[in-house]
């Protein structure tokens, strides 16, 4: 049975007047230096949004599969979904990441978290390639992920078996990020697009369960834009709820998919269920653009979670939208 996490409170009793309107410091937890073309805006671009916008540092990641221009398609798409042509994983995205922060003065580059995302999660060697970068960038990289598993649109254009949390390549790619210190951000949907109960908890919790030693980023709280067309999952907020008072080493990304439909209503208002959780667990969330490559929209995506932070007590507020992934990183905020 589902936790409950206080669902009869009305949203109106989490709200405090406000003298004046707060502005917040981000930190955005989630964020794609290149798109599935593996282009990118460059990194000068990218700051000039991080400044304009109030975001003091960034996670910041490649895209672990990039999209094949067929050579029937008369134009090169620009977009995962913009043809039937297929993606293949693709591990010179790590070394795109690299290059491009290795080549930022000191300054700037203390303020990136660069994961390693470019390998097959159903692969036994990717471990070999998790290493390898690691060997080649000491003191680089402070993560791995956005591992892509389940992922519904995307898993269907993928080439071979359907990655999985729980697949044993995982187990090793898990096991070393514990040896290194490393947190695991993965993209692993709770269910299918089609199916209204939790079909692939299994999935997640055998990996979280099996490998207490390693920190858990679970992207999006298993929510994906192609659910989210077909349904709308109740169970969620109550699930989340459970996962996290029985895993310590497991902490939620809020990027994309999960602010709208379901910690925002279709008025912009905070759902009291969510604020009760995060309330509950302030330091186990964490907010991200989950942008690709293009970076124009930066403010204006991470502000989109003002409304929810509003109405959060200050602390925790400045806790979600910018210290806890700090402290994920080992980094102290200021």
């Amino acid at each position: 049975m589902l936790c409950g996490i206080g669902l009869g409170l009305s949203i109106s009793s989490f709200y405090a007047p406000q003298a004046q309107a707060r502005e917040y410091r981000y930190t955005d937890s989630h964020l794609h230096y290149v798109d599935f073309l593996q282009y990118s805006q460059g990194m000068q671009a990218l700051l000039r949004q991080m400044d304009k916008s109030n975001v003091d540092y960034a996670q910041i990641m490649g895209l672990g599969v990039v999209k094949k221009w067929q050579e029937d398609e008369p134009q090169k798409p620009q977009y995962l979904m913009a043809d039937d042509a297929r993606v293949y994983w693709y591990s010179a995205t790590d070394e795109l990441v690299a290059r491009a922060v290795e080549q930022l003065p000191a300054r700037q580059r203390a303020r990136f978290f660069p994961f390693i995302t470019g390998f097959n999660p159903t692969d036994m060697n990717a471990v070999d390639h998790i290493e390898r970068m690691l060997t080649w960038h000491p003191g680089l990289f402070k993560g791995i992920g956005e591992v892509l598993l389940r992922h519904d649109d995307l898993t269907a254009l993928t080439y071979g078996e359907t990655p999985r949390a729980n697949n044993k390549a995982m187990d090793r790619v898990y096991s070393l990020a514990a040896k290194h210190h490393l947190p695991v951000l993965i993209h692993s949907n709770i269910t299918s697009v089609y199916h209204p109960d939790p079909i692939y908890r299994k999935e997640l919790e055998e990996a979280v369960s099996r490998h207490p030693d390693t920190t858990f980023i679970w992207a999006h709280a298993g929510t994906s834009e192609a659910i989210n067309r077909e349904q709308y999952l109740k169970f969620l907020p109550s699930l989340v709820s459970e996962l996290l008072q029985r895993y310590d080493n497991l902490y939620i990304d809020l990027s994309w998919s999960v602010l709208h439909p379901y910690i925002l209503d279709d008025k912009n208002k905070p759902r009291g269920e969510w604020l009760s959780l995060i309330r509950k667990y302030p330091q186990r969330f964490t907010i991200g653009s989950d942008l690709i490559g293009y970076f124009d929209a930066l403010g204006s995506t991470l502000e989109d979670y003002n409304p929810l932070l509003d109405a959060l007590p200050t602390e925790v507020a400045n806790d979600l939208a910018r210290d806890n992934f700090l402290r994920l990183m080992g980094v102290s905020p200021r």
